[in-house]
């Protein structure tokens, strides 16, 4: 593995009693970029995004992190190694205030157990770091709201803000558009150019203009097996793209 790649993926298949959903994937996420996984319903990509996330188990093929071989480990594992999945976590307790989701995320990712017996006292060292996660995913106003009471757009800033406290190196988001207006698209676009400053992102997107704005490099899958790969203006202008999205590839 390349210095420069942190996450790779050699003859990556998954295979549905005997329908190949995913097939001879070669994938490699150079570090510090942000890498969008496309394509049009059926490509494959969430099956290989779950691949990926260790939600799915390959058929065949290795998953490579960081040089280690990760294809066999428990995606907690991996969490711990620096490769989260977001939305996994998400806002798993509708009914505590943002600040608390934020804080339960922050023990679990320093090894505490969910102590909700504890005083105020004791869990609220916490609350420093917590805060400041929720300003950098702009909610620093709605920390004392309960979750379930968040607008859509919002509750997917707290599921990042969650994903936030494991300290990832990397971070993969699956679909982070999906169900959004255009004013919270815009939100969690800066949001994620904003996160990937000092990280990897990986992420399956449908909006395309969200991926043409931020991405570095785009996969495009079709059936189950890479189409093409490149900036938005290469793979945009492949035939072989066009003619997978039916026309709509510049849509």
């Amino acid at each position: 593995m390349a210095d420069d790649v942190i996450l790779e993926t050699e003859g990556l298949t998954k295979e549905f009693r005997g329908f190949v959903a995913v097939n001879n994937v070669a994938l490699r996420t150079r570090r510090g970029t942000i890498h969008a996984l496309i394509g049009p319903n059926g490509a494959g990509k969430t099956t290989c995004f779950n691949l990926l996330t260790k939600f799915l188990i390959p058929t065949r093929g290795r998953i490579l992190y960081k040089g280690r071989d990760i294809t066999q480990v428990k995606p907690a594992d991996v969490a711990r190694m620096g490769l989260a999945r977001s939305f996994q976590i998400s806002a798993v307790f509708p009914h505590l205030t943002v600040l608390e989701n934020v804080r339960i995320a922050l023990q679990r990712q320093r090894g505490a157990s969910f102590d909700f017996w504890r005083s105020d006292h004791v869990l609220g060292r916490y609350d420093e770091r917590a805060l400041e996660l929720l300003e950098a995913v702009g909610l620093q106003d709605f920390a004392t709201a309960t979750a379930v009471e968040l607008p859509y757009g919002r509750k997917r800033a707290l599921e990042i803000a969650t994903t936030l406290a494991l300290d990832p190196e990397m971070l993969l988001l699956d679909e982070p558009m999906a169900g959004m207006g255009r004013e919270d698209v815009g939100r969690i676009s800066a949001l994620i150019r904003r996160v990937a400053a000092n990280r990897t992102v990986l992420m399956v997107e449908h909006n395309l203009s969200v991926v043409a704005d931020l991405s570095d490099t785009i996969t495009v899958l079709a059936r189950g097996e890479v189409l093409a790969e490149g900036d938005y203006d290469t793979v945009s202008r492949d035939p072989k793209v066009v003619q997978a999205y039916l026309g709509t590839a510049h849509a």
